[in-house]
């Protein structure tokens, strides 16, 4: 028997379980970019890679370590640093996160951001954090612009920020009930830091 014919006779002798099994890991397909950067905007981007049975890992290792990019180093680093899908080890995935944020990635300056004001992996750094949040929160990322705006309600960074802090925040669009509440109580508390006429040149349309 030909090898062609002993590996059909093969493939017909599996359980109908197995031949579905076999089929759903052949149709399993690398993320694109805008798939990638949707998932991870939802933060549903490690329980796809768990969905889809840890296949993958090889091809994102790849394309976040010598392709370097922004989205699969991000992607990579959490998986590193929540060890989904490979070992943990977190000094890689930080280092994985630090590149995707200096390639200019907003979801993660803002997640690098995020970490340094919280204090997970590292030690807790409000300034560094800030540097980093004020970068996502300028390239219209949402998260940082709520996380900078309470940093500066609690006390924290210089009065000079108030202003564009307020301008966004006044710009920002969502469709999230709670999110908008948060963002009219962070727009009140900033107003109160400011005398009137800042506030009224925050609320400026933007040009």
């Amino acid at each position: 028997m030909s090898k062609k014919y002993w590996i059909i006779a093969a493939w017909l002798l599996l359980p109908a379980t197995a031949q579905v099994q076999a089929q759903e890991l052949e149709a399993v397909q690398l993320y694109s970019q805008d798939e990638l950067l949707a998932l991870i905007q939802t933060n549903s981007h490690l329980k796809r890679v768990r969905d889809d049975d840890c296949q993958l890992v090889r091809d994102i290792d790849a394309r976040a370590d010598i392709m370097q990019l922004p989205a699969y180093q991000f992607l990579y680093g959490d998986m590193l640093a929540y060890a989904v899908c490979v070992p943990r080890n977190v000094e890689r995935g930080w280092d994985l996160m630090l590149q995707a944020a200096a390639q200019g990635l907003p979801e993660g300056l803002e997640q690098v951001g995020r970490y340094y004001h919280i204090g997970r992996f590292v030690q807790p750094d409000v300034d560094k954090a800030i540097v980093y949040l004020r970068e996502a929160s300028a390239l219209g990322n949402l998260k940082a612009q709520l996380r900078l705006a309470q940093i500066l309600v609690d006390g924290h960074g210089s009065p000079v920020d108030f202003e564009q802090s307020y301008r966004w925040l006044h710009h920002a669009i969502t469709a999230d009930g709670a999110r908008h509440k948060q963002i009219q109580h962070l727009l009140s508390q900033l107003a109160q830091k400011m005398p009137p006429r800042v506030v009224a040149n925050a609320k400026r349309p933007l040009k």
